[in-house]
């Protein structure tokens, strides 16, 4: 499973309807859950965004349709972040062909 991770921002309609917010979380939730994949984390922030969600998804295909079908609600927009464990990444390097070098920060 691939994790995504969404940068998530009301829409003047959502900010209307904000008491309903986390009943559209765990309806998000369920949707997701549906397409085979898992809402790790929802949560709300203060700042440029005003929810993050976390989540994990089997493919990129079924990722892209749930965040289509969430927008299309009206009441968010997002950006969506396809993200890497340390062990993937790790997989990534590997095939970049160049050594991994221990000790060195960045």
């Amino acid at each position: 499973m691939s994790t995504y991770v969404s940068l998530v921002n009301w829409t003047e309609q959502g900010i209307k309807n904000f008491p309903d917010t986390i009943r559209r979380a765990d309806e998000f939730s369920r949707y997701v859950q549906g397409y085979g994949g898992k809402v790790r984390e929802v949560l709300w922030t203060v700042g440029e965004y005003d929810v993050v969600i976390v989540c994990e998804f089997a493919s990129d295909e079924k990722a892209t349709a749930a965040f289509l079908l969430l927008a299309s609600a009206g009441n968010v927009r997002s950006r969506t972040l396809r993200a890497y464990t340390a062990a993937e990444m790790k997989e990534v390097i590997n095939l970049t062909g160049v050594r991994i070098e221990h000790g060195s920060w960045g």
